[in-house]
């Protein structure tokens, strides 16, 4: 089927997924197997950000999360980690107006205080131009780490509790929820892994409770549009019971 053929089935079925996450995994692998360095295979993966970007809003999904940096990955060498942050700085630029033209409204989730000055300030210049943008949401979780915000949370309300604010028991899954990096947005319904990998690798550990996941062997510079459309034809089969049994 063509990718259109496959948007038609998408609307045809009905239950578009809110929620799509996407762990981009496999763009040291796709540049290896091509024999060149690892920042080619980053550079070909900005192709697919935008083609999963249009594809998901064409489909009406309502928020899309791409894993884009770590918390993990500063510990990769700093040639490599240096190359990440101007090719953030190279999205911000080709982009921000694209974005901004097609109702796509930007926020970057993660400890943004590890980043450079000129990384954060191209950062927050693409959150600043889209924000109001209702179409979709695109959230850039850069500088991630899902223990650091559950972490986080835990501390911001041990804080009002010392304050004499808060009662511990008063504390219950929305308002923790409420002081993570994604309050306000729905749970993902779909979490879509490139590369074969079978692992979340400390993403979304709090609001990936119920998730479905999708697990493609395509290698992330070369996941395109039909790609996600098949994951999303997936999950639409499935029956989702969130831990109950459904009645038959």
């Amino acid at each position: 089927m063509s990718c259109e053929q496959l948007l038609q089935q998408i609307k045809l079925n009905g239950t578009v997924p809110r929620h799509v996450a996407i762990i981009m995994d496999g763009n040291g692998r796709w540049a290896r197997e091509r024999g060149r360095p690892r920042e080619f295979g980053h550079r070909a993966g900005m192709t697919a950000v935008r083609a999963a970007v249009e594809a998901a809003g064409d489909a009406g999904v309502e928020v899309l999360t791409l894993f884009a940096f770590s918390s993990e990955n500063w510990h990769r060498p700093q040639g490599e980690v240096s190359a990440l942050m101007a090719l953030l700085e190279l999205y911000v630029r080709k982009e921000r107006r694209e974005l901004k033209e097609k109702g796509v409204e930007v926020r970057a989730i993660g400890d943004l205080h590890r980043l450079g000055p000129r990384t954060r300030a191209a950062i927050q210049s693409i959150v600043d131009h889209t924000r109001g943008c209702e179409k979709m949401r695109l959230n850039l979780a850069i500088s991630y780490g899902a223990r650091d915000e559950i972490v986080t949370a835990a501390r911001r309300l041990a804080e009002r509790v010392r304050e004499g604010t808060l009662m511990p028991g008063e504390i219950d899954e929305e308002l923790f929820a409420g002081q993570l990096y994604f309050a306000g947005d729905p749970d993902p319904d779909l979490l879509i892994r490139t590369s074969g990998e079978l692992r979340i690798s400390n993403f979304m550990l709090w609001q990936l409770a119920y998730t479905e996941m999708y697990v493609s062997d395509v290698l992330w510079p070369d996941f395109g549009r039909e790609h996600l459309y098949r994951a999303i034809l997936d999950y639409q089969r499935r029956e989702r019971r969130f831990g109950r049994v459904l009645a038959t």
